[in-house]
């Protein structure tokens, strides 16, 4: 497992590198002069020389290459630049929104798999029965509406109507709620409906019914076997909606101003902050490649079956 380990660490390497090259020419692309917003957004009296000036002092008159290597040098020794907003350092920023965003990300998937998972086994067992049909109809609807519906009801619901919670999240534990509901609702749908597909195809399996035979009981069977044998589908899944999470939480973030990523991202797009976004964009995209990679490994710790290579 070490072995397999160090050996997929060293693959990243180059996947780190060409992330990097696509990060920082996604920005170099970019339109607008970055001195230009800089010294807009900090309300200075814009001169050609004072432009000129910033642009020396930022190393924009710099060939493309010599930028991204002092870029990437500046990133291995903890610095991601200043804000062109605050000019302030990037790197504290982001950690904090970064933390935020990850407790938002695994309150509202510990939510979803500790509701889902036995919700989809009781649905397999109970094949086609009124409560399978009854709780299908819910996971379908809870699948199909999209996360910034789901959170204007519950805050039409649950801030306007009952008055329960804040409308604008601080940060807090009462203001985690809504925003892991409204992301927990859809993925714990989907997670009880692959949970559902999952045990019922491992269900039909011949060892189940030798299992039987042999007068193994019901509960041992279904959490013991049936569950660890479908645990593989169940874990992809987990793993893609954890991605989709720290990318894709952009709109509840908005929505709910929880100050995670999203809202930075935010942020830092309708400031012309391209600095922050580039750091944004890189962190997240590095969680991204090292999600696969810790899901990879959880597949051999689950299966022993899977050989490493």
């Amino acid at each position: 497992m070490l072995k397999y380990v160090i050996k997929r660490i060293i693959n990243l390497i180059p996947v780190l590198i060409v992330l990097t090259l696509l990060v920082f020419l996604l920005m170099y692309l970019t339109p607008g002069d970055p001195a230009l917003l800089k010294l807009a957004s900090q309300g200075a009296n814009i001169t050609d020389e004072l432009l000129q000036m910033e642009r020396e002092a930022m190393g924009l008159n710099d060939p493309f290459f010599v930028r991204y290597f002092d870029w990437v040098f500046g990133i291995l020794h903890g610095d991601f630049g200043t804000s062109y907003i605050d000019g302030n350092p990037i790197l504290p920023k982001l950690m904090t929104a970064l933390g935020y965003t990850i407790k938002l990300a695994a309150a509202s998937t510990i939510v979803s798999v500790v509701v889902a998972i036995p919700i989809g086994v009781f649905t397999a067992v109970k094949k086609d029965s009124i409560p399978d049909n009854i709780i299908r109809i819910f996971t379908f609807i809870g699948n199909a509406m999209p996360n910034f519906l789901i959170s204007l009801l519950l805050m039409y619901l649950f801030c306007i109507k009952v008055n329960l919670f804040p409308v604008i999240s601080k940060g807090d534990f009462k203001g985690l709620i809504l925003p892991a509901a409204a992301l927990a609702i859809p993925m714990a749908s989907k997670f009880a409906r692959q949970t559902r597909a999952d045990v019922l195809a491992q269900l039909d399996e011949e060892y189940v019914i030798g299992m039987h035979a042999r007068g193994v009981k019901e509960r041992v069977i279904l959490y013991r076997n049936v569950l660890h044998n479908a645990l593989g589908s169940i874990v992809t899944v987990i793993s893609l909606q954890i991605r989709t999470l720290l990318g894709g939480s952009v709109v509840i973030e908005t929505i709910f101003r929880w100050p995670g990523v999203g809202s930075l991202i935010i942020d830092s797009i309708n400031g012309r902050d391209y600095p922050t976004v580039q750091g944004v964009v890189l962190i997240l995209a590095t969680i991204q490649v090292l999600i696969n990679l810790l899901t990879d490994i959880s597949y051999c710790i689950i299966d022993k079956r899977i050989e490493l290579e």
